[in-house]
């Protein structure tokens, strides 16, 4: 696993980059005085607000208050993770990234691996796709070429999305990799040749067949999918699962859609390759498509990182509600405020492809805005079949919200969804929201389970008995706090002398000079500089803990009770005392945290070597 990136290195590279450069590539900017103004490019409007300072090396707006330097505007412009912009920006001058452990000669071995498969790949990869459109000029392509016709793709968009041929051939491309002293070892590894079990003889896996490569965010070929021109089975045929490769991970169309609206606020989530090139046809560019699978919640990541609106689009048909209902359990933990899911229906018998032949782009654009809301589909699919005139049918009613609910994160539209689900069942809402939480709340020994409490009460209890359950010790719970309100720094000393020496205070240190050094609003953005160690991924388990997170109103007070907790133990009298007051704690049957287990054991390492 690769270590975290450099911190000398990000800084080196911010020190090379020039900001104003950056942005202006994207954004029409115009010197004022020492600084050059714009339109801001992350909200709309009609008289510029947006500078960008190349003395300080920073953008800010005023009026939707986003500002950063070059890494951040990378991430929110182009709809990039942390690594991505700092590996785009580090190729801008031919760097390579470092991370911390590049001095590890395992983790430099890795690394070279790793580089040495991404390059050989895109070789490979790009030399067939080239093929591929290559042999859709020839004559035996006639067929596939009228089958684009008659489906109305122009050149442009044949282009466009680099469509090309396989032709009926066993070894066509075989051959034609091997001139370029690709081994035949690589062409199976990477998905283009199927190797016939027992024999060892291989050949072309994809042939008489319109040629569909499927690229990433970046525009590299990964592999390929292919339409069959004749009877042959299966009529869609994906590129397996290799080294670049992976069908949950990646969309067919993106690159193509970003590359035409980098600023899109609206994806439209389609079944296939063919829906994806004919809605483009037709003006429509914000379509992607799943490559036969469901949609996963790595696509929605990704896709929620580049755009705030996601439409799925379904058949109208009993698969298609089924598609819909495993869509929208998928979306739901995603569903953070801002964000927005729709659900289209399509006429039964017609595809996207077919429908905007039918009606032409305007009308189903329409159809895209006019889409159902998560919500109401949620309901809708909650209600079917039951008649909640009928009190049995409303618990079924409930019940089914609710599981749907809990997969709610914790926000604006989990709260109106419990507030409209009580005006639909007729249930006090304070009873909806005592039924969630004691689903979700693990019993206190102090407090017990008070199912009639306000739920604000009922969180802040819910909290406390997890952390001391063991679920979160202190410094989790604290770092669980600035993941999700990283301006709550603000309500901490200014040292970070008070965090204990334990591998969490550690953690819990670190990320709080980072967010004061960077002045980050975003989770993920703090998460970027942790990707691929180990306490990235312990921050990723804690940043899905909404289920222990305080409401907002008690986040401050509870950040100052851990920062005095913390203190107090710092300034025991002695260390005899604290690990007399720890060791009666535990034998009056106190459960200890983590972190007093932790401190209990190095005061008894300190006192038996006679420190005490």
């Amino acid at each position: 696993m690769a270590g975290q990136i450099s911190q000398r290195f990000i800084d080196d590279l911010l020190a090379r980059a020039d900001v104003v450069e950056l942005v202006n590539e994207r954004v029409v900017l115009k010197k004022a005085g020492r600084n050059f103004q714009g339109l801001c490019p992350f909200h709309d409007e009609k008289s510029p607000s947006f500078t960008v300072s190349p003395d300080k090396q920073f953008y800010h707006c005023f009026g939707c208050g986003a500002h950063g330097n070059a890494v951040r505007f990378l991430m929110e412009y182009d709809g990039l993770r942390f690594p991505e912009a700092i590996e785009q920006l580090a190729a801008r001058f031919g760097l390579d990234v470092q991370r911390e452990d590049d001095d590890n000669p395992v983790a430099q071995e890795k690394a070279r691996e790793k580089k040495r498969q991404q390059e050989e790949s895109e070789h490979v990869l790009e030399i067939a796709a080239r093929y591929y459109r290559y042999q859709l000029t020839q004559q035996d392509a006639s067929a596939a070429r009228e089958y684009l016709a008659r489906r109305g793709l122009s050149d442009e968009v044949i282009r466009r999305y680099g469509i090309g041929f396989a032709p009926d051939s066993w070894d066509g491309l075989k051959h034609t990799l091997a001139q370029r002293n690709v081994a035949e070892d690589q062409q199976v590894e990477y998905g283009l040749l199927v190797e016939k079990e027992g024999t060892g003889r291989t050949y072309d896996r994809f042939r008489d067949r319109v040629m569909f490569p499927i690229r990433d965010w970046k525009g590299r070929t990964l592999g390929f999918g292919g339409r069959v021109l004749g009877d042959a089975r299966p009529k869609y045929l994906n590129s397996p699962e290799t080294p670049v490769f992976h069908k949950g991970r990646e969309l067919y169309g993106l690159f193509e859609s970003r590359k035409m609206d980098p600023r899109a606020e609206r994806l439209l989530i389609v079944e296939g390759y063919m829906d994806v090139v004919a809605l483009a046809q037709f003006g429509v560019n914000n379509a992607v498509a799943t490559l036969g699978t469901s949609t996963t919640p790595e696509h929605l990541q990704r896709l929620f990182r580049l755009v705030s609106e996601i439409v799925f689009c379904f058949d109208g048909d009993k698969a298609g509600r089924q598609a819909a209902v495993r869509a929208l359990s998928t979306v739901l933990p995603h569903m953070l405020d801002g964000r927005q899911a729709r659900f289209l229906f399509l006429p039964e018998g017609e595809d996207p492809d077919s429908l905007i032949r039918a009606e032409g782009a305007e009308r189903f654009e329409e159809r895209v805005v006019c889409a159902s809301p998560l919500s109401e589909f949620l309901f809708e699919q909650a209600a079917e079949g039951l008649d909640l005139k009928q009190i049995e049918s409303r618990e079924r009613f409930v019940s089914k919200v609710l599981a749907h609910v809990r997969d709610l994160p914790d926000g604006v539209l989990r709260s109106l969804m419990i507030e409209a689900l009580a005006e639909r069942s007729g249930m006090e809402r304070s009873r909806i929201t005592a039924l969630l939480l004691d689903k979700n709340s693990t019993p206190s020994a102090d407090t017990g389970n008070n199912r009639n409490a306000p739920a604000q009460e009922e969180a802040r209890s819910r909290s406390t008995s997890s952390s001391r359950a063991g679920l979160l010790d202190r410094c989790d719970q604290a770092l669980l706090l600035l993941l999700h309100a990283p301006e709550s720094v603000n309500e901490l000393p200014e040292s970070v002398d008070w965090c204990p020496e334990t591998a969490s205070g550690q953690l819990l240190s670190r990320v709080i000079r980072l967010i004061r050094a960077g002045g980050y609003r975003s989770a993920q953005v703090i998460m970027g500089h942790f990707h691929g160690s180990e306490e990235g991924e312990q921050l990723r388990k804690l940043l899905s803990r909404r289920d222990l997170l305080l409401p907002p109103e008690y986040r401050s007070e509870e950040l100052r009770q851990i920062v005095a907790h913390f203190e107090r133990r710092r300034e025991s009298s002695s260390p005899h005392s604290e690990y007399e007051a720890l060791v009666a704690r535990e034998k009056q049957g106190e459960k200890l945290s983590r972190d007093d287990a932790v401190r209990m054991w190095q005061l008894a390492q300190q006192l038996s070597q006679g420190k005490g």
